[in-house]
């Protein structure tokens, strides 16, 4: 079954809900609320990869970081972390995070692979060109589907290179990361195309591109407003098998999850 991993942004920046959860207090009740709604993991992030966005200290990172994560743990709540700093990852770990989601897939911190190789985690690498200030400017591809997958696999192998075990990287393709709008599309359309036979992590949450699908005269634009539509994505990434779908709602992703397997179970049975 697709995993539900819920969003925890301990930050006063991102682009759906920065600020909300911005204190230790606030972001510990919040995962545990994600966790009693359904998500099966929390991913607890300190640094907003928003459009635009300028990075914050690895001092910062840590200190808005590691004690939510050790109060999910101690809550018995499987953690995850967003981060690109090896040294975050590291501190994570430590706490008890069991799984590493980099949005760079290790391009912007060389000891990360040596890192995740040592802790023998899940590691998540993400399709990535550029930070958050200068990613809008590279969404140009010839063909989207087969330049993320060369690019995601010279990312595999430089981890594996680098000791990282192959069975445990996950590959999301970045929606939203140097894809402005239609670049999104045929990534979701053609999974195999650019995952093979990996686990895949399919972030699309309230992201520009899915506002942009559903826009009309009068519609409210908010990020938040493209919720339904997150769903439909959920579901969809559901029936094609996904490891996982990282959203904000974790309660209307589990349902729609249960949906989809009820319907193919029933399917199943007819067979």
């Amino acid at each position: 079954m697709t995993l539900v991993m819920g969003i925890l942004n301990v930050t006063p920046d991102s682009f759906s809900d920065g600020g909300r959860w911005d204190t230790a207090d606030a972001a510990l009740a919040h995962g545990i609320r994600l966790a009693r709604d359904g998500a099966h993991l929390v991913d607890v992030g300190g640094e907003s990869t928003r459009p635009g966005a300028e990075r914050v200290s690895p001092e910062e990172e840590l200190t808005r970081v590691v004690p939510v994560v050790s109060g999910l743990v101690e809550a018995g709540i499987a953690v995850s972390v967003d981060t690109m700093r090896a040294s975050t990852a590291a501190a994570a770990l430590e706490a008890g995070a069991s799984i590493i989601n980099d949005v760079s897939g290790g391009l912007a911190d060389p000891e990360m692979a040596a890192v995740i190789a040592g802790a023998g985690c899940d590691y998540i690498a993400m399709h990535w060109r550029a930070h958050s200030t200068q990613m809008d400017g590279l969404d140009r591809y010839d063909d989207v589907v087969a330049e993320v997958r060369d690019e995601l696999a010279a990312r595999v192998d430089a981890l594996t290179a680098a000791g990282v075990d192959p069975a445990r990287i996950i590959l999301d393709p970045g929606l939203g990361f140097s894809k402005v709008a239609a670049s999104n599309w045929p990534l979701l359309a053609d999974i195999p195309g650019w995952a093979g036979d990996a686990r895949v992590l399919i972030g699309a949450s309230r992201k520009r591109f899915l506002g942009a699908a559903v826009e009309r005269e009068g519609r409210d634009a908010s990020a938040a407003s493209r919720d339904h539509a997150t769903t439909a994505i959920t579901a969809l990434a559901a029936e094609r098998g996904v490891w996982a779908v990282r959203v904000h709602d974790a309660g209307a992703a589990r349902d729609a999850i249960s949906v989809v397997s009820a319907w193919q179970n029933a399917e199943h049975t007819q067979e």
